[in-house]
């Protein structure tokens, strides 16, 4: 095993090489996609209609095809699940990564095509491992086995020619041959649907094995450690896996499961990397350790355009290039993809910190935030305070979700925030004062509304019951997989489903 941890460092190590040439030359390599995409899409259904073989530039791509979301996008979708094929993109297309975006019952299937598998979504796991290596140049990451938690996937019942399932397992399913020698469980498990089952039986396993590297989504992430501790009796990871130095994680912000983690996990040199892949594609990697942000990967097969906050929903967006981006503005991301999505705004917004090279951090979803009272509050800016009110006062969060109360007769507008603690603070007052003036300090539009209580009170913090948030998604049959609990939603909808379980639990 260290001859093949050697070799496997050296190959990750070669393509350093190749991301420092977008890092040098970030405008052209863009340029570049954009005409090889352009290209590709003349012989589309799609290409068609818009007359791509007449398209010489950015500003004519960007004049002619409108912005598109999953509904503009949806009858092409169902079209391609169908067995047509050549509608959006000029290749075969099979697999379906289904996505709901939030727990909502609303499901999203977004085609994943051989190119997009092999040069976006793989050349991102690759890299991220490159990265890695080059930072860690003692690492022996490749001495033991990797541990993926990600979905199941299914025969599409519309065509026994297309499959679909969470975009984790559809990689898993097609991962290159060598890359399963050094992954655990095997895959009859790693791809059963049955979520309660699949983690008894992936902790049973792997508590068995040398894992050294994890990867996956931090809320669904901890289930298994947990349940690897119960089976084992061990009192924390390390005497199970001694040798695991890394978990790569996305899809939430980590900072409100950091402390979780480490408590679990309480090696000093266990390293944590975030990553940016979605359904729709591969976007960033966090390439500096300790940093909160991430880079943006450029030769992927995507070609990207950026709409500011404060356009988002107008019928005509200004989108702009990589090149018009500025520091410190929030962005919803628009993605033209080798996957067959053309001017797809995805629903996350991100604001650059560097522009040299091109870095950033993601600040929430376009339809996840609080607006009710004029306070603009982003998905960002509650989880830094709910980190920062964590730290301040000792207590760690499980999940957290909050929503507007509106004015009654006597009474402000307010947030109501339903936290379910792992461990509690001594005071939920001050709890409530720490992530209220944080909000300020982050927030000048709520901070303004906050003013002398004249528009927005101050937060009202419910401590709901332990297990109340897997109780939710449960109901709602999204347990594990890319499902997530949504931080931020501007009504009351997912309060009230929260009530009911509240109440069911207290029974």
């Amino acid at each position: 095993m260290p001859l093949i941890n050697s070799i496997l460092y050296w190959i990750m190590k070669k393509r350093i090489h190749q991301i420092e040439l977008f890092l040098k030359y970030p405008h052209e390599v863009q340029e570049e996609w954009f005409n090889k995409l352009i290209n590709a899409g003349r012989f589309t259904e799609w290409g068609r209609k818009y007359d791509y073989a007449t398209i010489r530039t950015k500003e004519d791509f960007r004049n002619r095809v409108p912005v598109q979301d999953y509904e503009s996008l949806k009858p092409y979708i169902m079209r391609l699940r169908q067995g047509e094929q050549r509608l959006l993109w000029n290749t075969e297309v099979k697999w379906f990564a289904k996505s709901s975006g939030t727990t909502s019952a609303k499901s999203k299937f977004i085609p994943v095509t051989n190119e997009s598998l092999e040069e976006c979504h793989f050349k991102g796991g690759k890299d991220m491992l490159s990265i890695y290596c080059n930072n860690h140049p003692n690492t022996g990451l490749f001495n033991g086995k990797l541990l993926s938690l990600g979905g199941s996937h299914q025969i599409n019942s519309m065509s026994n020619e297309s499959f679909y399932g969470d975009l984790s397992a559809i990689l898993i399913q097609n991962l290159p041959y060598w890359i399963q020698l050094f992954r655990t469980p095997e895959l009859s498990i790693a791809l059963m649907d049955k979520w309660e089952q699949k983690i008894e039986r992936m902790a049973l396993i792997t508590s068995q094995e040398d894992v050294t590297n994890l990867s996956g989504v931090p809320s669904w992430t901890l289930v298994l450690l947990r349940k690897v501790l119960e089976i084992t009796g061990e009192k924390d990871i390390t005497k199970v896996w001694p040798n695991l130095e890394l978990f790569a994680h996305g899809a939430v912000n980590f900072a409100p499961y950091r402390e979780q983690f480490k408590k679990l996990i309480p090696d000093p040199n266990m390293r944590y990397y975030e990553t940016y892949n979605a359904s729709e594609g591969f976007f960033g990697i966090q390439d500096k350790p300790d940093s909160e942000e991430l880079l943006l990967m450029l030769d992927y097969g995507i070609y990207y355009e950026f709409i500011p906050f404060d356009e988002i929903g107008n019928e005509y967006p200004n989108a702009i290039g990589l090149d018009q981006v500025v520091n410190g503005v929030n962005y919803a991301m628009v993605i033209t993809t080798n996957g067959g999505l053309w001017r797809y705004m995805i629903g996350d917004t991100i604001k650059f910190t560097s522009t040299n090279p091109y870095r950033f951090r993601i600040t929430g979803r376009t339809a996840s935030f609080i607006n009710a009272f004029g306070e603009e509050l982003i998905v960002d800016n509650a989880e830094r305070a709910i980190a920062e009110a964590c730290k301040l006062t000792d207590s760690i969060i499980e999940e957290f979700s909050a929503c507007p109360v509106y004015f009654g007769d006597s009474s402000n507008g307010a947030h109501e925030w339903f936290i379910e603690f792992q461990k509690q603070p001594a005071n939920i007052e001050e709890f409530g004062n720490i992530l209220d003036n944080k909000l300020k300090e982050l927030n000048s539009d709520y901070e303004a509304k906050r003013y002398r209580d004249m528009a927005l009170s101050s937060p009202q913090i419910i401590m709901v019951p332990e297990g109340t948030f897997y109780s939710w998604l449960k109901k709602k049959d999204k347990l594990g997989g890319q499902h997530k609990v949504p931080r931020l939603s501007n009504n009351r909808a997912i309060a009230e489903e929260l009530n009911d379980v509240i109440s069911e639990l207290s029974v």
